[in-house]
């Protein structure tokens, strides 16, 4: 391998570390200095004013492609719950049509789709596991019941209805958050797993997306989707990241795909028809976004280490 080749392997060593090490936590702690953005909507307008509820024309289904917007919208409109909190399962799968959505957009953005996902995974394994625990707790105090009566217990009785769906302690981000604080999960000091520290790592990740969206939707073509992804990256997580990773991540946009690829991604032939599409979605994950910011805030976890 000649001098050029193994410089190529090691800047894109370094980008694929770096990206790693942003989305685990392993780099300076993010500050949420631009978190006005989202929590003050008079402060910055997330949409077009030009596009109404109206002019949302029901999504159908994308031929040929894993990521669907229509899925995607769905599940961010169900997430929200009352005024100020989030579902958990719908904000999952979610995620689950964004990570689709990053994929798509190449090995070196797809890659940090990878970490998303396995922070999903985190509190999806939680929940289950606090679910298991629950239907073994009523198992046994139903099996105590039974020998006081004297009754006998069935052999052939299904599972428990818990078993396999989300804990109750993780229905949302505000049960989650009562349940690990009850429980001594949550270390405002130092790192410590928790569905509340995995969280607010994909709650910051949501803010450069939807910014990202945002642009795609306001830009019409005077810049290409690589610079509006950087552009969106500088104004949010840039703030908080090393001069390195900083490099690492713009190296990364810079494959991104031109316009036409996003036009077909959400099915559209026009920037007018994208604008719609995507002004729509950005709608939804800012009710999403704005709720979940307002559970972590009052509990003082925007900055867990």
């Amino acid at each position: 391998m000649g001098v050029k080749g193994r410089a190529a392997f090691a800047i894109i060593f370094i980008i694929v570390f770096l990206c790693s090490l942003w989305l685990y936590g392993g780099l300076e702690p993010w500050d949420y200095c631009l978190k006005v953005y989202i929590q003050d909507e008079q402060s910055v307008s997330l949409y077009g004013n030009n596009v109404s509820e109206d002019d949302m024309a029901p999504l159908g289904f994308c031929p040929g492609q894993r990521f669907q917007v229509g899925v995607l919208l769905m599940h961010l409109q169900a997430a929200p719950l009352s005024t100020d909190d989030v579902l958990l399962e719908p904000y999952l799968a979610s995620w689950d049509e964004l990570i689709k959505f990053m994929d798509s957009l190449g090995p070196l953005v797809g890659f940090i789709s990878q970490e998303i996902e396995a922070k999903t995974s985190i509190i999806r394994d939680l929940a289950q596991k606090e679910a298991e625990l629950k239907g073994q707790a009523q198992d046994k105090e139903a099996t105590a019941e039974e020998q006081v009566s004297g009754t006998s217990i069935l052999k052939d009785e299904p599972p428990h209805p818990s078993a396999g769906v989300m804990g109750r302690a993780y229905t949302s981000v505000r049960s989650m958050i009562k349940a690990e604080l009850a429980q001594g999960l949550v270390d405002f000091t130092q790192p410590q797993a928790s569905g509340c520290r995995t969280l607010l790592r994909l709650h910051r990740a949501l803010l450069w997306l939807q910014l990202f969206l945002h642009s795609l939707a306001e830009d019409g073509r005077a810049q290409s989707p690589s610079e509006l992804c950087r552009n969106a990256y500088r104004v949010t997580l840039a703030q908080h990241h090393t001069w390195w990773v900083r490099k690492a991540a713009e190296l990364a946009f810079v494959a991104m795909p031109d316009r036409a690829f996003f036009y077909r991604l959400v099915c559209v032939d026009t920037q007018k028809e994208a604008a719609v599409v995507l002004n729509h979605v950005v709608r939804a994950i800012q009710k999403v976004y704005n709720q979940t910011q307002m559970a972590l805030e009052e509990h003082g976890m925007l900055e867990l280490p």
